[in-house]
């Protein structure tokens, strides 16, 4: 499977530019800059831990981009905090980035099944 079939990486890249689009005239760089980082480090992460080798290092990088979705989700709560984001659009990203880490989750489960299940066979030899 590529990363680009996956459901979750398509919402991941879709939620980081959003972002970028609607922060773009942000004159604080520095929250533009991390928030900005933060959803794109998500499908980046997917994208990365698929093209390795190993399933250990998937899921490792499935990890980080689970890591990056909640570091993104405290920003845009304190971005509607600072009236940097728009409630509107700040009730949005958090409804997408709950719902993208809960399908990291299920895939990272998935993976650390199969791994597991390949582990186990091979012991049985």
């Amino acid at each position: 499977m590529r990363f680009e079939d996956l459901e979750v990486w398509k919402r991941g890249s879709r939620l980081s530019a959003e972002i970028y689009k609607e922060l773009g005239q942000l004159r604080d760089f520095g929250f533009r800059d991390q928030i900005t980082r933060a959803g794109l480090s998500i499908p980046s992460n997917i994208a990365e831990g698929f093209e390795r080798e190993s399933d250990r290092d998937c899921i490792k990088f499935l990890l980080y981009a689970k890591g990056s979705c909640g570091e993104l989700r405290t920003q845009i709560y304190i971005g509607m905090e600072i009236d940097y984001i728009s409630k509107k659009s700040g009730t949005a990203w958090v409804k997408e980035t709950v719902e993208i880490s809960c399908m990291l989750g299920g895939l990272i489960n998935s993976k650390r099944s199969f791994l597991q299940k390949k582990e186990n066979s091979g012991k049985n030899k």
